[in-house]
Order: C-alpha cells, then structure tokens, then sequence
C-alpha cells in the first residue's frame, strides 16, 4: 500500500504553510503518508493579491484533484501581450493559438488557492505558530517546541529558507535584482484583458479577475530596502495610457503590498539526505513569467510521485534529477524576460520599443514552451 513501510505510515514534515507546502501536505496526503505542516505564522492565511495559474500550474493541479475546481472558478485568457506607456503594442499574443496549444490559464486570489489547498489537508496536520529554527539531513526539525522528526522533511519555507540555510549554511543567500514589486487589487471595473506595460527601468500589468476586480502589478528600479506609497504611484504612472491612472486612482492604500525582488543563485542539489527543499526555497526567481506559483505547484507533485514511488532516498535522487534543471532554466527565463523593461537608457528603450513589434509572433510562442508544456 502506497504511504507504508512494512505496515507502518511514512511520515512527512514540511516546513513552511504557503502554496507550495500546503500542495506538497496535499500530494502526499492523498497517497497515504501522515503529513505535519509547521508553519511559523499564526494562522495559514496568505496575505498577496491576484494570482495566474498557467496550463502547467493547472495540470499540477489535476494531479491533486483541484485543477477543474480553478478551472471553473477562475477561467481566464493567457497574457494578451506587451505595451509601450503610450499604449502602443510590442508584443501581441495569439491568445486563442495560446490557448489551443497549451490549454486554458486561470486567475484567482492567493488567499483563495490557499484556502482551497488547506481546506484538502487534514486539519490535525496543520501546525501554526511553530517557528523553526533547524533542519538537520537525517528529517530532525528543531523549532520552538522541541524537536520533531520524519522519514521525509520538505522545506518550503520562502526565499529565505532556514531549511535551505541549515543544509548548505556556506552557500550565498537571496539576490536583490535591481527593483521592487507592488501588487493590488483594484474594485470592478471594465478592462481589455491581461497585458503589461514597459517604461523605462518600470513596468505595470493589469489580470482581469473573475469577480471584476482587476489585479494590477508594478514594477520599477529602486533600491533594496525602498518604500512608495499608492500616492507616489499615482504620480509615478499618471501619463501612462489607459487604464493605469484608472486603476490606481480606484485602488485602496490598504490593498498595496511591497516586496523587493529577489532571486536565488544555482542550488547545487535540492536534496541532502532526507531533506528536500522547493518552491522559492529552491529557486526562488523574478516574477517576470508568472511561474513562481506554478513551478511550486509541480515541485510538489513531483516530489510526492517520486518518493511515494521509489522510496525516500531513491525518489529524492529522481525528485533532483528531474527538477533542478528545468527549474533553473525556468529562473534564467524569467530574468531574461524582463530585462528590456528594465532598461532606463533612452537610446536603448528607443529600440527596444521599434524593434518589438517586428519580430515574429512564433518567436516568443517558442519561447514560452518549456514553462508551459509541462506534464507530471
């Protein structure tokens, strides 16, 4: 029986409550194993804005049995595109192409994909409040109540994994990337599909979400560390084109969130031991795809497959093996990707903006396919 050792359950800890944890407890739930989250919050909530789920973060999500529940609940259309500030377009996507070949994409609020994901774990296993401190390679976890132990430990514990730093304290940490990220959600209102638009060194997306609400991004170079109000954003985007100034001028303070940008260097395993990490505890990457959810998503199901399978040790091997490289590839992506819009040379944004709009509509379908064609 899957989940068994010679009649006994195999257990699972998993450090961290987020998306990526919560579909990891999910996954091994339902092949049996007894699973304990630790997360160090007081309660599993999620406090982001909208979210993109794309064909791959759908089909990841087949493999728990949620993917039709977002599919019915969040339809949406892939990214229509990219826009100069005047409102020109660079890049135009064959949204319905995009569709055809990689099947649908939804939208939903973080907290809800949460809650959707939490409400499929058993409520016992569910531990709040528990701030790790240690992750030792033989599945001990030091925390402020003691110490716990499992055949298997999974640290999705966020960009700055204490599991990550236990298991490999002499690697490099997170790298700032040059800009912070802000993210709302604006009250209904009527707006022409998903698209992002490109300044110089700053950018704006606008996703459509199913209730009306708009859920809006921003982008700009800033210093680590930099803290902008809704206000200062107003002014920033006033004589962008339509509907940005409409967006923030309907936005509540209240709904602005702030995060610096980071990006972690090349892991040389995501396995020691007993020990596996994922999600941004692994390869924690620009959001210029839209693939941080997603990638976490099929860590997670991945790795309950292949332990399930295979056994602890030789699961995690295959886990790594199977992983790392497309995860890696996945993080030099999406850096690449935005770089452009980064740009604050005038010469440069210039030609970036002409250049654009002449290139092949095929060029940049190609270039999404390994993020999107994903199977488990």
């Amino acid at each position: 029986m899957a989940g068994t050792t010679r009649g006994r359950r195999r257990k699972a800890i998993i450090v961290g409550g987020g998306i990526g944890g919560l579909a990891t407890a999910v996954a091994f739930h339902r092949r049996g194993w007894q699973v304990e989250v630790l997360e160090r919050a007081p309660a599993f909530t999620e406090a982001g804005a909208g979210l993109s789920i794309q064909p791959n973060g759908l089909r990841a999500l087949d493999a728990l049995g949620l993917g039709d529940r977002l599919r019915a609940d969040g339809p949406a259309d892939p990214p229509a595109g990219i826009r100069g500030s005047h409102g020109d377009w660079l890049i135009r996507n064959d949204v319905d192409g995009l569709k055809r070949r990689f099947g649908p994409w939804a939208t939903v609020h973080r907290a809800a994909l949460v809650a959707l994901l939490r409400a499929a774990v058993p409520p016992e296993a569910l531990r709040p409040g528990v701030d790790v401190r240690g992750v030792r390679p033989d599945g001990t976890v030091h925390h402020g109540g003691g110490a716990s132990a499992a055949d298997l430990v999974v640290g999705a514990d966020g960009v700055h994994s204490v599991t990550r730093r236990s298991l490999w304290p002499e690697l490099p940490g997170p790298r700032y990337v040059g800009y912070t990220t802000w993210r709302l959600i604006a009250p209904p209102q009527l707006v022409e599909g998903s698209a992002e638009t490109w300044g110089r060194g700053e950018r704006f997306g606008h996703v459509p979400m199913p209730d009306g609400r708009v859920y809006c991004y921003a982008m700009a170079n800033a210093p680590a560390g930099s803290r902008i109000g809704l206000a200062e954003l107003r002014e920033r985007f006033a004589r962008w084109h339509a509907p940005i100034p409409a967006l923030l001028a309907s936005a509540d303070e209240k709904t602005v969130l702030q995060h610096d940008t980071y990006e972690l260097p090349k892991l040389p395993a995501y396995v020691r031991g007993n020990v596996a990490v994922l999600g941004d505890a692994a390869h924690a990457m620009t959001p210029n795809l839209g693939q941080g959810a997603c990638q976490a998503l099929e860590d997670a199901v991945t790795l309950a497959h292949a332990v399930d399978t295979l056994g602890v040790r030789a699961g995690l091997a295959a886990y790594d093996g199977a992983r790392r490289p497309r995860t890696q590839l996945i993080v030099r992506r999406s850096r690449q990707a935005g770089a452009a819009a980064h740009w604050t040379s005038t010469p440069l944004t210039t030609l970036r903006d002409a250049l654009l709009p002449r290139l092949p509509n095929a060029l940049f379908a190609r270039s999404l396919t390994p993020a999107y064609d994903w199977r488990l």
